[in-house]
């Protein structure tokens, strides 16, 4: 009896040092900071893109958004992602790079995808920074590296183009560690895998390049900020081991020749 009646009373001292606790959180304050970090984000992404917009020659052929779109469509529509969140840019440049900006901004680089020997390796390229979007990593980096502070500053127009030109240049050549990497890159096999692309070449192109990295390492800027590029390879080839696979074409061969002599003009 005694020790049931011990039992409810540890119950019931810890139900209100539980109440007293959650009391003593200002959730209106959290609600306040995580609707501000959105439209912080929204702003943000304008601000970041503008930079490059202005510095950078952006690819506008119907022929090379239409067949990235296509491939985006398919990846989005299968994984119930809203297709109008990711903005598109391909920017005319040599360099092999690909990086997210907040709200969504997809940046793909003509060199990267003249450096993917087939569209699997494209897509799966574009699946990682989709899942940099979709994870939040892209706020996540901005808030730890600068802090929620000076991004509203940002965002609100109290900071030098300056420090913003710094800020944007900044989420396009470093990674976001190895654990964000890490998820970013299974989050992006499983897209693949649900929209019935291969992820065994985005494997293969990782390798590739990371064997090229010493000899090229001027142009390889995607794969010199990410870690340990045949690593990641190999746990991607892991986790795919066992998975079921159907695969499907999104472009056709001829579509996807096109698309690459367009880059290249």
């Amino acid at each position: 009896m005694k020790k049931i009646l011990l039992e409810g009373l540890i119950i019931v001292f810890l139900f209100f040092s539980t109440l007293i606790v959650l009391r003593q959180i200002d959730w209106t304050t959290l609600l306040k900071v995580e609707k501000v970090t959105e439209k912080t984000e929204e702003k943000l992404g304008t601000l970041f893109w503008e930079i490059f917009e202005k510095t950078e020659r952006e690819n506008k052929s119907h022929v090379v958004i239409h067949s990235i779109d296509s491939i985006l469509n398919k990846i989005c529509t299968e994984n119930f992602i809203d297709r109008k969140s990711i903005k598109l840019h391909v920017l005319q440049k040599d360099e092999v790079n690909a990086f997210a900006l907040p709200n969504g901004h997809l940046i793909l680089f003509s060199g990267l995808i003249l450096a993917c020997e087939n569209q699997e390796e494209l897509s799966g390229v574009i699946c990682h920074e989709i899942a940099h979007i979709e994870l939040n990593h892209v706020m996540k980096k901005l808030i730890n590296e600068v802090g929620l502070s000076v991004l509203v500053s940002m965002a609100t127009g109290n900071n030098s183009s300056e420090i913003i030109s710094e800020t944007a240049r900044m989420l396009s050549s470093t990674a976001f560690g190895r654990e964000l990497e890490k998820e970013a890159d299974l989050q992006a096999v499983d897209y693949l895998l649900k929209a019935n692309i291969d992820p065994e070449p985005f494997a293969n192109f990782l390798y590739k390049l990371s064997v090229n990295e010493s000899e090229v390492i001027q142009y390889l800027s995607w794969i010199s900020t990410h870690p340990a590029s045949k690593d990641r390879a190999i746990y991607i080839l892991n986790y795919t081991s066992n998975k079921i696979l159907k695969k499907e074409i999104v472009l056709s061969a001829e579509s996807w020749k096109n698309l690459k002599m367009r880059l290249k003009e």
